[in-house]
């Protein structure tokens, strides 16, 4: 055994222990444990803020082959990343590949890790882990390393959301038609998507009231955490529906429109994290592969009057999407603009871009 190796555990809430070698930052820190069962990706997930303060377990047995990319700022946004910083707690892989190849490396993976302070641990049984999960559900764990301890803390009772919106409205693109997105911990991608269509967008805080100010358009996002936390999101939103300017709603989107309209929400047992979710067109044999990240679902059968489901989960049934019959307010579990994923469901860009005329 190389005598080099820093060792370090993973320890559950329901007692259970798994032991590895760390290659991040030596840090015990605790929170929320998920598993997300993509191939490729990692660069992309670990700066998406829908995973801040959770504990990843990635489940493909090779992670770190192909290295870190250099930031590259492009038009205010990363070229390579969905934010500017890792948005996880940890991270938990079964092997992790020290020597790393391709053309837009220039770090490791857990070079990356280190600087900016997130521990990382391989060695891992993540087969043995998932199970655990997918039986028990999503646990509290906490990583700790020497002879530390660290109490467990579940992220899920603060307001995760006003943890990574921005601070102040910004601006991107250039165009005829302003989409507000509202921040609650949006992936960067979801302007690049907008900006390709010739969108201005005006990102503004998840807490920020917009509805007095000229728009022709609203995007809400994707999010860290329970949606009820967002209580002010949610009642710019009404406001906003008053007006009956399109509004769509991505991941978190889809819970905040759902709750804006009167329905309810619920904690999913392991949640949805994955690049192949399968979810059906309600009222069509249409069945699209989707890129998600998240822990909480729309309950559809508390959908108000005027409200129907839009899309559902083929696996489990789930809601996955709810539209209103009438007026233009559309909203999807899945992430449309994907990175990482499949680009299935970026026809449902152009879809919003045509109800903005």
């Amino acid at each position: 055994m190389d005598s080099k190796k820093i060792k370090a555990r993973l320890e559950l809430e329901d007692g259970s222990v798994f032991k590895g070698y760390s290659f991040g930052a030596q840090l015990s820190v605790a929170g929320e444990v998920v598993f997300n069962t993509s191939m490729v990706g990692y660069p992309e997930s670990l700066t998406d803020p829908s995973y801040y303060g959770q504990i990843l377990v990635l489940t493909y047995p090779l992670i770190g082959n192909y290295g870190v990319p250099e930031s590259k700022i492009v038009d205010d946004l990363d070229e390579w990343y969905e934010s500017s910083s890792i948005k996880i707690t940890a991270l938990i892989v079964s092997e992790y590949a020290q020597n790393y190849q391709h053309w837009s490396a220039v770090k490791s993976l857990g070079q990356w890790l280190s600087e900016n302070n997130v521990p990382g641990l391989y060695g891992i049984d993540t087969r043995m882990l998932t199970k655990r999960l997918r039986e028990e559900g999503t646990m509290l764990g906490r990583c700790l390393f020497f002879t530390d301890q660290k109490n467990f803390y579940d992220p899920n009772k603060i307001n995760l959301v006003e943890q990574v919106s921005i601070k102040e409205p910004k601006n991107y693109g250039e165009g005829d038609k302003t989409v507000v997105l509202m921040d609650c911990g949006a992936k960067d991608n979801i302007i690049r998507c907008l900006i390709r269509r010739g969108l201005k967008v005006r990102r503004v805080p998840w807490n920020y009231d917009f509805t007095a100010e000229p728009f022709d358009g609203v995007m809400i996002s994707n999010g860290p955490g329970d949606p009820k936390m967002c209580r002010e999101t949610i009642t710019i939103i009404r406001k906003a529906m008053e007006k009956e300017k399109p509004i769509f709603g991505i991941c978190m989107g889809n819970q905040i429109l759902a709750l804006a309209a009167g329905g309810d929400t619920y904690k999913l047992k392991f949640g949805h994290r994955s690049q192949n979710q399968p979810c059906v067109e309600v009222g069509t044999k249409r069945c699209y592969i989707t890129s998600q990240n998240h822990g909480y679902a729309v309950d559809g059968r508390t959908l108000p009057e005027g409200w129907e489901p839009w899309f559902v989960n083929a696996n489990d049934g789930t809601n996955e999407g709810i539209r209103h019959l009438h007026k233009p307010f559309k909203s999807v579990q899945f992430h449309p603009e994907a990175a990482p994923g499949p680009l299935d469901t970026a026809i449902l860009f152009d879809d919003f871009k045509r109800m903005l005329i």
